[in-house]
């Protein structure tokens, strides 16, 4: 289930802290699921603590931020275990399907956008009657920051949201965007905007009838997923949300624009609070220079450390609130 970015980043190119307190506080934590349950894990903070559920980008990315092939930052893992040195608890987790919660449905690619928001209120369901909090508060990296707009409107009781690597604009146009970019892409530019074109308006695309290199990309497997998400728009749904909002994004990101995408989530939440991190990636890390080397490596190396002011500027926005 390789999704739009992770295959665009491959053709563009645990450890745990010292801290053995945090191991203690680590548990697996699971959630009623529609065919079987979804796993998780929790970092505890200590009771009565603030809880963020944290949700993974897209494709086959595991609860760490992780996917299968090579792309390993671990970005989730490490964001749990800095808010849990400023007393912030977090469950991040497995998406039905996959990983963990394999168990959940049998097709991992079967899913819409909204049965992802199903999850987002069985994982806050659960929270609550583990801990006791009045309110979680919602966290979504890339596709998973799409997830927590879109639970925003139905899924209670939310503290508010921390939108990570966001897109700003609906997934057909940062789809069609990144492929305009990708290496060689303008040779097969008009099959790239016809299957796009296409699947905007719920069509299916016939992929044999596409050059080699867009098949992956637009196998049958996962259209039906890419038509729903499709429909959604994340500035219409940021503007929507009247509760607390944290916009988060890099400068270096090569997947999501700070123009085209940041922008306008800042123009359609103006009352949201937002954090521009200049040299961080798309995974939230600092990459320098335009060494390849070094922008693989804050894909690929989970010891790189988050950008320092991120963790910081979350735990003040949660715990100021």
């Amino acid at each position: 289930m390789y999704r739009f970015r992770h295959y665009l980043l491959l053709l563009g190119v645990m450890t745990l802290l010292p801290s053995t307190a945090l191991a203690a506080k680590e548990r697996s934590v699971e959630a009623p699921g529609p065919q079987g349950v979804l796993a998780g894990t929790f970092l505890d903070a200590g009771a009565k603590k603030p809880v963020v559920l944290l949700i993974p980008g897209s494709g086959a990315t595991d609860r760490n931020g992780n996917s299968l092939t090579s792309i390993k930052p671990a970005t989730l893992r490490l964001l749990a275990e800095g808010l849990a040195e400023h007393g912030i608890s977090s469950v991040r987790i497995d998406k039905r399907g996959m990983f963990g919660s394999a168990r959940a449905i049998p097709d991992a690619n079967n899913v819409t956008i909204h049965d992802y928001v199903m999850d987002v209120q069985s994982w806050i369901n659960t929270i609550q009657h583990q801990t006791g909090v009045s309110c979680v508060w919602v966290a979504g990296h890339s596709e998973g920051a799409l997830v927590a707009l879109a639970s925003a409107s139905s899924v209670k009781p939310l503290c508010g949201l921390i939108l990570l690597s966001a897109q700003g604009r609906p997934p057909g146009e940062v789809l069609r965007s990144q492929l305009h970019a990708a290496p060689g892409a303008q040779v097969i530019l008009p099959q790239i905007d016809g299957a796009l074109n296409d699947l905007e308006a719920g069509k299916t695309v016939d992929p044999q009838t596409l050059h080699p290199g867009l098949r992956t990309l637009f196998r049958p497997a996962v259209q039906h997923y890419l038509i729903d998400e499709m429909h959604y728009d994340p500035a219409k749904l940021a503007a929507a949300y009247q509760g607390p909002m944290l916009l988060v994004q890099g400068g270096r990101d090569a997947q999501i624009s700070p123009v085209a995408d940041f922008a306008p989530l800042k123009a359609a939440a103006p009352k949201a609070d937002a954090l521009y991190l200049p040299d961080a990636n798309h995974m939230l890390k600092d990459v320098q220079g335009t060494d390849k080397a070094d922008f693989m490596k804050a894909y690929t190396d989970s010891t790189v450390p988050l950008d320092p002011k991120l963790v910081p500027h979350i735990a003040e926005f949660v715990l100021n609130h």
